[in-house]
């Protein structure tokens, strides 16, 4: 006898929402390990010390440990998003954009920042001489994370404007323009706190996205599992 109560669609659909679960707890989890880290690593300061220098030091496994767990969340995300959206305007681009969110950070936390500002302790009080290698790679990831997202604002506000969801289109914007006047201040003094509003904003808007791609598969989904198991029924009755 067929199982009725277990379908492929089903299984998929498990599979599907759990993808993108990653997406809406990865942004908070990166937020909490840092700022628990912020608060209680000694010599540093969050008013003048970027986030990435917490990946230096005897603790700096622990941020390198949530900036690559972060971006393999975001990766997972990405599978649920492709799964979820597709066919559909964004469905492509929106998708690969989180993708790239997450390999960024990945990239971030595998070859970290360079000491500098005082930090950690003992480090030059400016910024270093030279950057290193790794310096520049961990540069290069946390570029790519950010802008990978500011362009994935505008393909999410497309698909919302093609849904025909106008507050949808003004939450992708208005992440949009946030987050790049936070960035780009021209006033260095507090940047190491925007930044972190900023990445706090965009990953809620990620969240956000995440959550209501989740909260759309039950529907369309329960009616094809439903549609699968009247068939199964009906062969077992002819």
């Amino acid at each position: 006898m067929p199982d009725l109560t277990t379908t492929p669609a089903d299984r998929r659909t498990a599979e599907t929402r759990t993808l993108l679960a990653c997406g809406v707890v990865a942004g908070p989890l990166f937020l909490a390990g840092s700022l628990v880290q912020a608060f209680t690593r000694e010599g540093y300061d969050l008013g003048r010390h970027p986030i990435s220098l917490l990946s230096l030091g005897d603790l700096g496994w622990l941020q390198v440990t949530n900036f690559v767990v972060t971006g393999a969340l975001y990766v997972a995300c990405a599978v649920g998003l492709r799964r979820a959206l597709r066919p559909g305007s964004g469905g492509t681009w929106g998708p690969r954009l989180v993708g790239a969110l997450g390999v960024g950070l990945v990239c971030a936390g595998l070859f970290v920042t360079d000491a500098g500002a005082g930090y950690p302790p003992g480090a030059p009080a400016g910024a270093p001489a030279q950057i290193s290698w790794h310096g520049l790679l961990h540069e290069a990831g946390f570029m790519v994370a950010v802008f990978s997202m500011i362009v994935g604002c505008l393909v999410f506000a497309r698909r919302f404007a093609a849904l025909k969801q106008p507050a949808w289109i003004a939450a992708s914007l208005a992440t949009l323009v946030v987050v790049l006047g936070l960035s780009f201040w021209p006033d260095l003094n507090g940047l190491s706190v925007r930044l972190v509003i900023a990445t706090a904003i965009l990953f809620g808007f990620v969240a956000a996205v995440a959550a209501r791609a989740r909260g759309e598969i039950p529907a369309a989904a329960v009616g094809m599992s439903v549609a699968v198991r009247d068939q199964n029924q009906i062969g077992e009755l002819t």
